[in-house]
């Protein structure tokens, strides 16, 4: 029999890093959710991937336990560890601060790919494009068409 679903918390925590301190603690806590539980499994699911900011979204049910899913990193830090900067740009379409290639922009679409709402790769690159534009990263060559 399944167990009746109390809801869900979307966080982001660097992998390997998650403690009961703000904002793991009050986010769980706050629920019922057994906070130590948490951290420890994800950590340990996330040891791999120290130190990169994930998205983790944790269904909490009626009893207090708890499943969490980790997904791939946001686009936004991909791009910013692909052109080695450290923020975007304060002004998007006035003042640009890196260059990022199209193999690049595939390279994180295809990563990102089950995260998003697209179907092709090409959409996905575009959306990371969007992206890098809205970050102040401009994406230099000509858009590779794949399928034909």
């Amino acid at each position: 029999m399944a167990k009746e679903i109390a809801g869900q918390i979307k966080l982001q925590i660097k992998g390997g890093a998650a403690n009961p301190s703000p904002p793991v603690g009050p986010a769980l806590g706050s629920k019922g959710i057994n906070i130590m539980e948490f951290c420890k499994q994800f950590n340990a699911r996330t040891q791999e991937q120290a130190g990169k900011v994930l998205p983790v979204v944790i269904t909490y049910y009626a009893d207090k336990s708890f499943d969490f899913v980790v997904k791939t990193p946001p686009v936004a830090i991909q791009l910013l560890e692909a052109s080695k900067i450290k923020g975007g740009s304060a002004q998007p379409n006035r003042k640009k601060v890196a260059q990022v290639n199209w193999d690049t922009v595939r390279q994180i679409a295809e990563d990102k790919m089950v995260d998003l709402n697209c179907f092709t790769i090409e959409s996905a690159m575009k959306m990371v494009a969007g992206t890098a534009r809205s970050m102040g990263i401009s994406v230099t060559g000509t858009f590779p068409i794949i399928n034909q």
